[in-house]
């Protein structure tokens, strides 16, 4: 993929953390990836290997030590409105209904209150959760709150959706379901997602790429390119295989990293 042709490019990039007694920790090291507009990328690892570091420095949470950034060919800086975040816990407010925090976003994006009511019901039709809007967040299963979490980040109108582990605290039986509900978001509204899991299987079954990061620091091991028909099903043979395939070179990371 060139340059011109990515809707967002990290080009050698690193970011290093200060431990204890001035300990210096290389988190990622030369990480270079290109994601085309629309694409559905995963990134798996090894616990420690970076994952999370770099879907933090997309979002603009952190600051890159060296390398670049780039949306549309052009620099990051800070966290903005063209990236929105789904974290692993729902980080929903507690004291707001499911509408509320869905219209937190358009509220702070200047939205009337007119707008914020049409933009919310949508979203919550969107997200199967149009009969909840005034419930609040401890009244919905976990599934259900990573939907609100969902809708709140579609609200920001991103261009790019950053996931980080969204499903992992989930059932297999809720999480199959998010899978499916996930997939069908992503082609209503071409969002392009850069998605992080440690679960393989999940990778292969959502992305149109799998990035294995190495470990300690995380460098971009090797890119898998899904060509499995879609739907995919997480349990069928071409999903299982691949994903085993991966699976073994993830363990062959981890051993190398310790």
């Amino acid at each position: 993929m060139t340059p011109q042709l990515a809707k967002l490019e990290a080009i050698g990039l690193r970011k290093v953390f200060e431990g204890r007694r001035g300990r210096i920790i290389v988190a990622i090291e030369a990480i270079s990836l290109a994601v085309a507009d629309r694409e559905f990328v995963c990134i798996v690892g090894a616990s420690g290997c970076g994952k999370s570091t770099l879907l933090r420095l997309v979002a603009g949470l952190e600051e890159p030590t060296a390398g670049s950034l780039l949306l549309d060919g052009q620099e990051i800086a800070g966290a903005g409105r063209d990236r929105g975040m789904v974290f692993q816990q729902y980080t929903l407010f507690p004291w707001l209904t499911v509408r509320g925090n869905v219209e937190l976003a358009l509220k702070l994006a200047g939205a009337t209150r007119d707008e914020r009511r049409t933009r919310s019901t949508a979203l919550l039709e969107m997200v199967h959760l149009g009969d909840f809007a005034t419930k609040r967040p401890h009244e919905l299963s976990g599934g259900m709150r990573q939907r609100v979490a969902l809708a709140r980040a579609l609200a920001q109108d991103a261009e790019v959706l950053l996931m980080d582990e969204p499903f992992g605290a989930l059932d297999a039986l809720t999480r199959d379901s998010l899978h499916d509900e996930l997939e069908s978001l992503w082609r209503k509204t071409a969002k392009t997602v850069l998605f992080v899991t440690h679960n393989v299987r999940e990778a292969v079954r959502l992305g149109d790429r799998v990035v294995l990061l190495e470990s300690r620091p995380g460098r971009v091991a090797e890119i898998f390119e899904i060509d499995i028909p879609r739907p995919r099903r997480i349990d069928s043979p071409e999903v299982a295989t691949l994903a085993a395939t991966i699976t073994d070179k993830l363990k062959a990371q981890s051993v190398r990293g310790r």
